[in-house]
């Protein structure tokens, strides 16, 4: 999310290639250098090209050239990003030991803050392109997301505080999980307030974290309250 008060990225930790096929692997890579740029990277979609394309930015980030550390706004690191994206999949798909029937896709989210302009925040598309956040759409979703999108959709706004972005995404998650076996616990979070080009501390909100018990079980009862005090209407014949 992108609003007034300053960036948040959040991300589950479950992937899947079928329910005998779960696990576990961090989606969100934090590129920084304190004090001048804070830049997040969350991602979504196949596995090898995911973290290909994060160990390739990484790797790069130690080389001449331009890297994530060096590029002078977000929009070039968005651009940087959708590059590296299409040489990883042009790379394995036209690999033909590899391209069979095979979905290389990926989804990426990247935002943050270099020093000299405001936050920002884009989302990479499969092809590379991309679109960046606005005050009327200040928020991406990648990955399985119908089931905690309308929640956000109805709270988030460009001028909502980061306070409660974080609760709304939380909720958002725990009904995702609830709905789908794909997504999962533990969830790592990241909150970046605008220009304070502080040090990243993102924080892992486990299974056992009595925040997000206390708010998933006070979301559900608040749920069945509000619906048990729904009118009937007489041509339900009940």
């Amino acid at each position: 999310m992108r609003l007034k008060a300053g960036l948040l990225f959040a991300s589950d930790s479950r992937t899947n290639a079928g329910v005998d096929h779960i696990s576990t692997f961090r989606k969100m890579n934090v590129f920084e250098q304190p004090g001048e740029r804070l830049i997040c990277v969350l991602n979504a979609g196949n596995l090898a090209t995911t973290q290909s394309v994060i160990s390739l930015l990484r790797q790069r980030c130690a080389h001449e050239g331009r890297h994530l550390l060096n590029v002078a706004s977000l929009y070039e690191a968005a651009e940087l990003l959708g590059r590296t994206l299409k040489e990883v999949v042009a790379r394995d798909a036209n690999d033909a030991t590899l391209g069979q029937g095979v979905d290389f896709g990926a989804n990426f989210i990247i935002g943050g803050q270099i020093r000299g302009e405001a936050p920002r925040l884009f989302h990479v598309y499969p092809q590379g392109n991309f679109i960046e956040a606005t005050e009327d759409t200040p928020y991406f979703q990648i990955g399985e997301s119908k089931y905690g999108k309308p929640i956000i959709d109805r709270v988030i706004r460009h001028g909502s505080s980061l306070n409660e972005a974080t609760k709304c995404t939380l909720i958002s998650f725990d009904s995702t999980i609830r709905s789908n076996l794909s997504v999962g616990l533990p969830i790592d979070m990241l909150i970046y307030r605008s220009d304070s080009f502080a040090p990243a501390a993102p924080h892992r909100v486990e299974a056992t974290d009595p925040y997000f018990l206390k708010l998933s079980r006070g979301w559900g009862e608040g749920l069945r309250r509000v619906f048990a005090k729904l009118p009937d209407e007489d041509w339900f014949g009940g």
